[in-house]
């Protein structure tokens, strides 16, 4: 980029500031509001509830899986190259702990990720005509996994990025 490509840019945003300047700082005021902080915990939130919802219908008491999970596994929820058996049980813990994880936010960026690949086997093998539903869950964690869980976590409480 040149410098006159960049004098061209900077002239055109103060433009666009001097024509516009109560929307602009109404917009400055959202961004100040609307922080990051502010939307990783409710990303973090958002996707904990969905998952661990899910995962409390597969099991009774704390963590002994439902004869119903099972069933689902062998009839509706059926995954290539995993056993029924196998696959309930993976998917009921990973919907109790990575959920917590990003509830506390710690490693935020790897449970995002390992939800987001929970959400990409469900939408190819399972509900293929549910993108709608599986893309908004995946542009929460992808904020997650690109963004991190914010000021308000463990992650950042021991340093981690």
């Amino acid at each position: 980029m040149t410098s006159t490509s960049v004098t061209n840019q900077d002239r055109a945003e103060a433009g666009s500031t001097a024509r516009h300047p109560r929307w602009n700082q109404i917009a400055a005021w959202l961004e100040r509001i609307v922080s990051h902080d502010v939307l990783a915990i409710g990303a973090r939130l958002a996707v904990a509830a969905i998952f661990f919802y899910s995962g409390r219908t597969k099991v009774e008491g704390f963590l002994t899986l439902n004869d119903s999970a099972i069933e689902l596994f062998k009839s509706e929820y059926h995954l290539p190259l995993v056993p029924p058996e196998i696959a309930a049980h993976l998917a009921a813990y990973a919907e109790h702990l990575f959920p917590l994880l990003l509830v506390l936010g710690l490693a935020t960026r790897l449970s995002a990720l390992a939800l987001l690949g929970m959400t990409a086997v469900i939408q190819i093998f399972v509900y293929p005509d549910a993108w709608p539903t599986h893309l908004s869950w995946a542009t929460l964690m992808l904020y997650l996994v690109g963004r991190g869980a914010g000021r308000l976590s463990i992650d950042r409480a021991l340093g981690v990025r």
